[in-house]
């Protein structure tokens, strides 16, 4: 190789060093996915592509990121990239790679030394936008710059990736599944597993395993923030939870109704049980803003506070109201697209306020200040 192709060969090197494979999140050069780089007489460059998988849905994506990594180099001439499969051994050296070499996979967020926040979107009832507070929630932290990941655990009324805007399915490499990732998000749903709209007809401990295979199996990197869509009530994900993220925290959506918050109470006051810390309430369909300006509570007033101030006085610590969100056809309508209205509609009212909500939530530093040591005071 002549000493110009020699440095045309280091700057391309360089270069694919800049690309980030879709899934890992993580340079293609540091993963092993190139497997070689050629160089012609005309400066003509062939770049060949190992994919983790056959079935790679992002293989046209990783096709066209080379490509424009390669061509940005000056002095390169024509670019052809071509593509092969890592075997069996390769996706292991993968695994190990990201994962560690550790036989049994290991939840994360549940290590002693894990500084992601997590928070687990609860409810007392459905049809309360629990899921679409949790989606916006991530999709604003996530344009804030921080590294975000959804779990859909409402096993049985998942909604996630449509209000994502996702219909990926999950990557296996080895035995680590590789989230789809939306608006910089990383998604994992047990919709991502089942054909079409095929009901999920399943017990407790079935529940328990899927929701433990999500938090351990997958590869979620190095999150600053995990929410979970817990599904309403307090039955078996909200004490799945409790027992494999004892870390996690509790953020409680009701609406104005004064009936429907005496029911989110009880869904916020579980954490008397599993001893879990309740970072604040967030009141939904607060009011709907009428065009002379003035609000319609369709749905009463007060509930958000309500729960607010009770919660506080049962668990002997703060929980603030965090926000209230205002009834927005547009987050409907957000919410069928699968663009999040703060992504959509960051200005509006409904809009501004779910990142408000998100900017309090993310300002807290990650570490362990705050964290449940599992602890029965005196006198409990």
């Amino acid at each position: 190789m002549s000493s110009s192709a020699s440095d045309l060969d280091q700057a391309v090197r360089a270069s694919l060093g800049k690309v980030i494979d879709p899934e890992l999140r993580r340079p293609i050069t540091e993963v092993g996915m190139v497997k070689d780089v050629t160089i012609d007489a005309d400066h003509g460059v062939h770049v060949e592509v190992y994919l983790t998988t056959e079935a790679c849905p992002k293989k046209s994506e990783i096709i066209d990121r080379v490509k424009q990594a390669v061509s940005d180099v000056p002095g390169t001439g024509a670019v052809k990239v071509t593509l092969d499969v890592m075997n069996d051994e390769q996706r292991t050296e993968l695994r190990k790679l990201l994962r560690g070499d550790s036989r049994e996979p290991v939840i994360p967020f549940a290590q002693p030394g894990s500084l992601t926040r997590v928070y687990a979107v609860a409810s007392g009832k459905g049809g309360v936008g629990k899921s679409s507070v949790t989606v916006n929630l991530a999709a604003a932290m996530a344009a804030r710059g921080l590294s975000v990941g959804v779990l859909d655990a409402d096993i049985y009324g998942h909604s996630v990736p449509r209000m994502m805007g996702t219909d990926d399915r999950p990557t296996q490499v080895d035995s680590m599944i590789l989230p789809p990732v939306s608006h910089d998000v990383k998604v994992i749903s047990i919709a991502m597993f089942t054909q079409g709209n095929t009901p999920v007809v399943w017990r407790g401990p079935m529940l328990h395993r899927a929701l433990q295979q999500f938090l351990a199996d997958v590869y979620w990197g190095d999150l600053d923030v995990l929410l979970l869509d817990l599904p309403p009530g307090t039955g078996d994900i909200a004490i799945s939870v409790s027992q494999l993220i004892p870390g996690a925290e509790i953020l409680v959506v009701t609406t104005p109704q004064l009936a429907a918050a005496e029911v989110a109470e009880r869904a916020g006051a579980i954490a008397l049980q599993t001893r879990q810390r309740i970072v604040g309430v967030v009141e939904n369909m607060s009011g709907l803003l009428l065009p002379d300006g003035s609000t319609l509570n369709l749905f009463g007033e007060g509930g958000g506070r309500q729960v607010a101030e009770r919660l506080t006085i049962a668990v002997g610590a703060d929980v603030p109201l965090l926000g209230q969100v205002p009834l927005d056809p547009a987050l409907v309508e957000a919410g069928d697209t699968g663009v999040p209205l703060v992504l959509s509609a960051p200005d509006s009212v409904a809009g501004k306020e779910l990142r408000k909500v998100a900017d309090a939530l993310s300002s807290r530093k990650r570490g362990l200040a705050g964290m449940s040591l599992g602890l029965d005071p005196a006198g409990r």
